[in-house]
């Protein structure tokens, strides 16, 4: 297999599920992705989850991890403090797709504030101390991946050059945040992604298992929360993939190796590509 070296040109971490991605410096690789990413998550009256597909206004909620709490910040609202503490809430049965699992009901002011936020009944749930979703064995492999509220796999990688290269084609161009990647690779050919087998960072390493198909999220303003200048009808004319039935851009990845290890925006990474 054919190794090259590439740089990571970003990290990002969404502690809120469809909420805006937090940009970070350096992150350390926890048991089901970067730590804290989509710990906490909105469900309606039925347990079902909620994000940007129906609700883009999601990308007006702020979240940050500040002295030992989740800082939810929304227009109109004061700042929403919840408590990192892994066991604070009634176990609840929620609904990720088609996974059930259990989440940790955070309470009635949560509640009431989301529900202020977007305008209907919700309530906030975060992940139980040991998650009981894996990413999809079919992809992911016999070894279980636990995963937290992400849709499907434990890492979201997506190449800069592939972006740019999108960009050529787009009436008017499309930030990376679009995509909500984990990790930006830079100094790769556009869409070499599609034969990354794994990549090295240091003491981590991942193996990217299956490409990502995209949604309607692509078209939010991550800043706005409207919707704006969608790129899946260009993506559609060359990035269709009919096996999955899906535009695909960026891969998922899963974890082979290195947790408790942190990882650095600007370091280097070993690529290998399938032979």
């Amino acid at each position: 297999m054919a190794t090259v070296d590439c740089q990571v040109e970003g990290l990002f971490v969404y502690p809120f599920k469809s909420a805006r991605g937090q940009p970070l410096e350096s992150v350390r690789l926890g048991p089901t992705g970067f730590e804290w990413d989509r710990h906490w998550m909105a469900v309606d009256t039925q347990g079902k989850f909620i994000s940007q597909r129906t609700h883009p206004r999601l990308a007006q909620l702020v979240p940050e991890i500040e002295d030992e709490a989740l800082v939810l910040r929304a227009p109109q609202l004061p700042d929403l403090r919840v408590p990192l503490s892994a066991d604070s809430g009634a176990a609840v049965a929620v609904r990720v797709w088609a996974d059930e699992c259990a989440g940790l009901d955070q309470g009635d002011g949560p509640a009431q504030w989301l529900s202020r936020f977007l305008g209907e009944e919700l309530r906030m749930v975060r992940v139980i101390a040991r998650p009981e979703r894996i990413a999809n064995p079919q992809y992911a492999g016999p070894d279980p991946k636990p995963i937290t509220f992400v849709d499907g796999f434990q890492m979201l990688v997506c190449n800069r050059a592939s972006l740019e290269e999108l960009n050529t084609r787009m009436p008017e161009p499309v930030p990376m945040e679009r995509f909500r990647p984990n990790i930006v690779l830079g100094g790769l050919p556009a869409f070499a992604e599609d034969r990354i087998d794994s990549l090295t960072l240091g003491e981590i390493t991942l193996r990217l298992v299956k490409p990502c198909t995209r949604c309607i999220i692509t078209s939010t303003d991550q800043r706005t929360g409207e919707r704006s200048t969608d790129p899946l009808p260009v993506l559609r004319t060359y990035r269709m993939d009919h096996t999955l039935h899906g535009i695909k851009f960026g891969e998922n990845a899963i974890i082979v190796s290195g947790l408790g290890s942190r990882l650095h925006a600007g370091c280097m990474a070993k690529v290998t590509f399938d032979s």
